[in-house]
């Protein structure tokens, strides 16, 4: 089964009452996408040597996650973005008191699904500290920690500690629980488990200054959103602070790092390091 048919199968039934919430929940979640964070989780899982589908409910889960922070990201409050993924925002298509709803849906339904799991595995164990640190790398120390200080420092100058810590939370901390994710319900020891968390920071602060670099040499045909958004918004960015090249050459030194620590993990790591090779050069 893909990973978009995954996806499919725990989407809630748009049907009730509450039925404009599940559309609005729904064509988030289909609105496209590159599915980082679930393919991550799933290669994550398979690479530790783990059987069974409890990884399924997570890799929803995580991408609930992933979907309700775009969601309200693109809010007139937060960035006020009306296309994403070449298609219109959420809140533009069913106003904003239901974007924001529907981010709150997301949320909280993304635990009720990831909570499926513990049906499907003896090793409920493994169930209940990977939703541990769903939860943590989710929150006020993790994403939304992150979101917290980005916004905070909107039009104001941000030192390199500061979007070191924006970036490695907001962007970082959901990569870095897909493959933590994985190697604990695949059975990983702890050593193993913390490898693939610095591999997650190493991909998450790689992807966001790519993205630094893509918001000024992209083009919104290529990007599917508008360009130029980080400079309207009077945001600090990687490349603001230390221009293109060196931006380019930290993308490159991070994704080497991260293919190193591979090394040190048994078994064949050959998609992990191709998949990092593409995000370190990808144009969209």
């Amino acid at each position: 089964m893909t990973v978009e048919n995954i996806l499919k199968k725990y989407l809630p039934k748009e049907e009730g009452f509450q039925k404009t919430i599940l559309q609005a929940m729904n064509y988030s979640m289909m609105a496209g996408g590159k599915r980082i964070r679930p393919t991550l989780m799933l290669e994550s899982f398979r690479l530790f040597g783990g059987e069974g589908s409890q990884v399924e409910p997570f890799m929803a889960a995580m991408e609930m996650i992933h979907t309700y922070s775009l969601v309200h990201d693109d809010l007139p409050a937060m960035d006020n973005d009306t296309l994403r993924r070449g298609k219109p925002t959420t809140w533009s298509v069913y106003g904003e008191a239901m974007g924001i709803l529907a981010g709150d849906c997301l949320l909280t339904y993304a635990f009720e699904t990831a909570s499926k799991a513990f049906t499907m595995t003896d090793h409920v164990e493994r169930v209940g500290a990977a939703m541990k640190i769903l939860a943590e790398k989710a929150g006020i120390y993790g994403m939304a920690g992150g979101q917290v200080v980005d916004v905070e420092k909107t039009g104001q100058p941000v030192a390199a500690e500061e979007l070191e810590f924006i970036y490695r939370l907001k962007t970082g901390a959901l990569l870095e629980a897909s493959l933590m994710i994985g190697a604990v319900l695949a059975g990983a020891d702890e050593s193993q488990i913390q490898t693939m968390e610095q591999v997650g920071r190493n991909i998450g602060l790689a992807f966001q200054i790519r993205d630094d670099i893509l918001d000024i040499t992209g083009t919104e045909e290529e990007l599917g959103k508008p360009i130029g958004s980080d400079e309207r918004n009077e945001k600090t960015t990687y490349v603001t602070l230390y221009g293109l090249e060196k931006a380019e050459a930290e993308v490159e030194r991070l994704s080497a790092e991260a293919i190193e620590l591979l090394e040190s993990i048994p078994g064949d790591t050959e998609f992990f390091c191709s998949f990092i090779r593409k995000l370190e050069k990808r144009s969209r």
